[in-house]
């Protein structure tokens, strides 16, 4: 058992919080059994998989044992739930027959990330592709807001060229467009792009799009909705439109 927190074990779990690190060494670090268990179910590579057995008895998968003082300082969450796991990141290609794709411009929080991973997921969508945003799907939190599903789901980054590039229909959505969104074909195959929360897509993204839509907006204080949930709401009336 692990207990000393000088551990070079202990160290290199910590060097991977880095999103630095994480790129550099293609690893990152799942924590809790719902994700490391859904990163095994994925077939993910485990380099190595540390548990507590004072906080989680009964582990059912091979893996080295530390003790919970060790854990809580491997852990990026305040209240570890006594397993954590070095994953090899995988590889993937958005597929050349996709036809529903979350474009991510500019995100820059990992947990609107992760969410629109999860929705991106749960609608059916074929991947997202990332351009010109500070997160990575790796991070801690934009893993716990995809609930496991960047496991799967093709995040993949991405050019403005190679986004324009796309044989999609490419929809943006715009704060104030005049078109709204329940107006609007988007029907796959259709690429929604959704740009940052501060200051939405610039000229250069607002180029490409074949179509702007908006999403109306009808708060006393609120003026526009958080790009995780945007996208949820475009990615489903997509599929709603396809079916």
């Amino acid at each position: 058992m692990i207990t000393s927190l000088d551990n070079p074990r202990v160290k290199e779990v910590l060097r991977l919080r880095k999103g630095r690190e994480r790129r550099l060494s293609a690893l990152f670090v799942a924590e809790g059994p719902r994700e490391v268990e859904r990163a095994l179910a994925a077939g993910l590579d485990a380099r190595a998989i540390y548990v507590a057995p004072e906080l989680l008895p009964g582990w059912a998968h091979p893996a080295e044992e530390v003790s919970a003082r060790v854990l809580a300082k491997m852990s990026y969450r305040a209240e570890p739930e006594g397993v954590l796991a070095i994953f090899e990141a995988p590889r993937r290609e958005l597929p050349r027959d996709a036809t529903l794709v979350l474009v991510a411009v500019g995100i820059e929080k990992p947990g609107n990330l992760g969410a629109m991973a999860r929705s991106a997921d749960a609608a059916g969508a074929d991947g997202i592709l990332v351009a010109d945003g500070d997160s990575d799907p790796w991070n801690p939190n934009a893993i716990r807001a995809s609930t496991g599903a960047v496991f799967t789901l093709p995040i993949v980054e991405a050019t403005l060229d190679e986004v324009a590039a796309l044989p999609l229909r490419r929809v943006a959505a715009v704060v104030g467009a005049p078109t709204p969104y329940t107006a609007t074909d988007l029907a796959p195959p259709v690429a929604i792009l959704i740009g940052p929360e501060d200051r939405g897509l610039d000229a250069a993204w607002r180029a490409i799009a074949d179509a702007e839509v908006a999403i109306p907006v009808r708060g006393r204080t609120a003026d526009s909705l958080n790009a995780a949930t945007a996208a949820a709401l475009l990615l489903y009336a997509a599929v709603s439109t396809a079916s």
